[in-house]
């Protein structure tokens, strides 16, 4: 693609970076057939081609966002589809940021989205705050059809996203380290973060269970907290760096620790979506002096949770061979190309691994896009669910808690992080959404099997 920025725009690394991106763009429009937007609008402007056109316009020409702009950047997922399928390698990814952020400082919104957003951003990524909010969100719950039915569609989507049943109570895991069991063969740090411990504590309560089985030593960063995904997707710029630089110099401290506790082999994720941004912290602060160095370490020690147990030796598995949808989180397969890992492991502990028909498209869950666009987001969830259905599962597997929560507002079968799952096959707990589940009989079937083949095999 042709631009004619100046030398003065160019000046500005962010513009440099997003003028390198839009030259690469070769307008195939490959990207069309597996946005998710554009599948379900049919609007150009609702693709990765139409928007690159719409960012180029604006920033080129220093014009500040309009309401149409801002519309179908709104729109877009950051499901990062368009990437996988790009032949060019156009990094769409740091171009719609680098469009969210101008958006934020030269549009102003109408009073209640600025509200809403600024409620967001004040509430999910402080564990306390969130779990007061949860609170009020369960009491007023019963009023989402009122809601939706004057017009307040997004206050809506926000009651109904709240979980019913008891909420977890508070747990701060900062500065503790849990122990490997035996000899220990590595050190690690889990990302505590903000809204998984608060939404589904058992995954790290699994995580931190499964990895010291295995000898690993897991260790809760003093001082560390939310990676600033949620508010680097709403173009609050600012209060994302400040939040990457604050974990990474929680991380920083145990990397450069004394003795035995000096040392990190790698800093792990469990919720995908955070993973994708962190593994970017050496992008995101490369023109800082003070960090960078710092950021781009953190993000090459980074893993999924996936990527690492696929490294480990797991222990024969002790679960029934239930059928598993594993839905491939837009974060983890687009984001951070992470396809096969989760697959594979749930394999290897005998769980049957089912593909999901379109499992490249979003399940509209997107941090807080299921709130700030709830009709398209509840249109990819039931286009996502319905694929899961057609698969037959006992269970349905996935490695964010965003997509979790999104698949299970509308699923009839049981939805629980793969780790959870991995857990309880090499001698966890059940988890604790299995908890009461009764099992089609081919599950059980397939478990008597698996246990006569095992006793065939020990009797010889």
């Amino acid at each position: 693609m042709q631009t004619s920025f100046t030398l003065a725009q160019l000046a500005d690394p962010q513009t440099a970076e997003s003028e390198k991106i839009l030259r690469a763009c070769v307008h195939c429009g490959f990207c069309t057939a597996t946005c998710p937007t554009y599948v379900t609008l049919g609007d150009e402007l609702d693709s990765p081609r139409g928007r690159i056109y719409l960012i180029k316009d604006m920033l080129e020409n220093s014009r500040d966002a309009t309401r149409d702009v801002v519309k179908h950047i709104d729109r877009c997922l950051s499901c990062l589809a368009c990437m996988t399928t790009c032949p060019a390698g156009v990094h769409y990814m740091h171009l719609v940021d680098h469009a969210r952020e101008h958006i934020e400082k030269t549009y102003k919104r109408p009073l209640f989205d600025r509200a809403l957003r600024g409620l967001l951003a004040r509430t999910l990524p402080y564990p306390s705050k969130f779990r007061l909010a949860l609170v009020a969100g369960l009491i007023a719950r019963p009023f989402a059809p009122l809601f939706g039915a004057v017009g307040l569609s997004r206050v809506a989507a926000m009651l109904r996203l709240t979980p019913r049943g008891r909420i977890a109570p508070p747990q701060d895991r900062t500065g503790t380290v849990y122990p490997a069991q035996g000899v220990r063969r590595g050190r690690v740090a889990l990302l505590n973060g903000c809204v998984a411990p608060v939404l589904s504590p058992s995954t790290h309560e699994a995580t931190i269970r499964l990895l010291n089985r295995l000898g690993v030593e897991v260790v809760i960063a003093a001082g560390e907290a939310c990676c600033g995904s949620l508010v680097h997707h709403m173009g609050r710029e600012s209060e994302a760096l400040a939040q990457a630089r604050n974990n990474i110099d929680a991380w920083t401290r145990e990397i450069d620790g004394q003795g035995d506790n000096k040392g990190l082999d790698a800093i792990l994720v469990n919720v995908s979506g955070c993973g994708t941004t962190i593994k970017d912290y050496g992008f995101m602060l490369r023109t800082d002096d003070a960090y960078a160095a710092k950021a781009a370490k953190v993000s090459a020690l980074t893993l999924d949770i996936s990527e690492y147990l696929a490294k480990l030796d797991l222990p024969a598995s002790q679960a029934p061979a239930l059928t598993v949808a594993y839905h491939a989180a837009c974060s983890l397969q687009h984001g951070q190309k992470v396809v096969r890992q989760p697959k594979e492991l749930l394999s290897r502990l005998g769980f049957i691994v089912k593909e999901v028909p379109e499992s490249h498209l979003c399940c509209g869950s997107a941090g807080t896009y299921n709130i700030l666009q709830p009709h398209l987001a509840n249109a990819l969830r039931d286009r996502k669910v319905a694929h899961i259905r057609s698969v037959g599962p006992d269970v349905i597997a996935a490695g964010n808690i965003g997509c979790i929560m999104q698949i299970g507002s509308a699923a009839d079968v049981p939805v629980v992080h793969t780790v959870e799952l991995i857990d309880w096959a090499t001698g966890g707990p059940l988890p604790d959404a299995l908890a009461g589940v009764e099992f089609g009989q081919s599950a059980a079937s397939a478990a008597d099997t698996r246990q006569a083949t095992s006793e065939l095999v020990g009797g010889a």
